[in-house]
């Protein structure tokens, strides 16, 4: 009996198993926003309002206010503006971000790893991948891989018709953090990938994620630390003030 042919598949299912092992992925259970230590806060003037601005915030335990930490910087949001969350939304409210629908998502949300194009930044202390040539971000409501970042050669069926090809994306996706949008659980067409990362410049809209200057958003991973559960609290000025108190959210 010649073995070879099996030797080289369980070869390739482990490598298979690898390479899912080794991509960063949100956390399968949410750590809630009450014991985050750090926040990303995004404003923006109102819902279909496409640019905003962005600021971060720190404390020391659960129960201490919330501080700011340097000075705020502009940012871009979805070209139709911003919806609710299904998961962040308050009360009473019946229309939520879909996918396809243009808008960057109005909740709470965990930020979980930082990608790039390039190695990993010596001064960066967080969860990083590496984006190369196979590397893609599923936007496809069907595949059983929709809203995650995978390697289309090692994550094993390729179930999808639609997807990111992110090394291709550019200069806009040469350094972006994951925000864990639509990921506890992950719904099918409430929308998928959505990340911090680079502007195309100071006014152009994205399809739904937060974008700023290259050097903010370096300012910002740098700034990241895994210990302290680090959150995107995106949203109209409006909305924060409403929510601040019930919410515990910081003060803009």
């Amino acid at each position: 009996m010649n073995r070879l042919p099996i030797l080289l598949s369980v070869l390739m299912l482990v490598g298979v198993a690898a390479g899912q092992i080794k991509s960063p992925q949100p956390p399968s259970v949410k750590t809630p926003f009450a014991e985050s230590l750090q926040a990303v806060v995004v404003t923006s003037k109102e819902w279909k309002a496409t640019q905003g601005s962005a600021r971060l915030f720190e404390r020391t335990n659960p129960r201490a206010k919330w501080k700011s930490v340097g000075d705020q910087f502009a940012v871009v949001v979805g070209r139709s503006g911003m919806a609710w969350a299904i998961d962040s939304a308050p009360e009473n409210i019946t229309e939520f971000k879909k996918e396809g629908d243009g808008k960057a998502p109005a909740g709470m949300f965990p930020l979980t790893f930082v990608f790039g194009s390039a190695t990993k930044p010596e001064q960066l202390e967080f969860p990083y991948t590496k984006i190369e040539q196979f590397t893609e971000c599923v936007d496809d409501p069907r595949s059983t891989h929709y809203n995650k970042i995978v390697d289309r050669m090692k994550v094993g069926i390729v179930d999808w018709k639609s997807s990111e090809k992110m090394l291709e994306v550019g200069e806009e996706y040469g350094l972006g953090v994951f925000v864990a949008y639509n990921s506890f659980p992950v719904r099918s067409d409430n929308g998928s990938c959505i990340f911090l990362h680079v502007s195309k410049d100071a006014s152009t809209p994205t399809a739904g994620c937060t974008a700023m200057e290259r050097l903010d958003l370096e300012r910002l991973i740098t700034w990241l630390d895994a210990s302290k559960t680090p959150y995107l609290v995106q949203m109209p000025e409006g909305e924060l003030k409403k929510f601040r108190n019930k919410w515990k959210l910081p003060k803009i």
